[in-house]
């Protein structure tokens, strides 16, 4: 049986690989992909502590824990295709403004 811990310190150890591609990337994507990452690692600690507790709530939490991360990609991926098209570059350390 597979108790709660483990679940736990897989979603320690997700969270801190997301982490970590978030401050030592400069690509934008990746640095999405790390976020997405984190989100999921939290998703997956709400999920355990709602097998636990026996209650739906990490369950909800989840649910708009995904809402949230669709419309964040949604947003996010759009304004790099934006950045693209205006500068024909990507790269985070020359995204210091967003005047054009």
């Amino acid at each position: 049986m597979v108790t709660v811990d483990y679940y736990v310190a897989l979603s320690a150890i997700l969270f801190i690989i997301g982490a970590l591609g978030v401050l030592s990337c400069r690509n934008p994507l990746i640095i999405f992909m790390s976020i997405e990452l984190m989100l999921n690692a939290a998703n997956l600690a709400f999920v355990a502590f709602s097998s636990v507790y026996e209650s739906f709530t990490g369950q909800i939490f989840v649910f708009f824990v995904i809402a949230v991360a669709a419309a964040e990609v949604a947003v996010g991926l759009a304004l790099i295709v934006e950045i693209f098209k205006a500068k024909k570059n990507i790269n985070i350390d020359e995204m210091n403004s967003l005047k054009g």
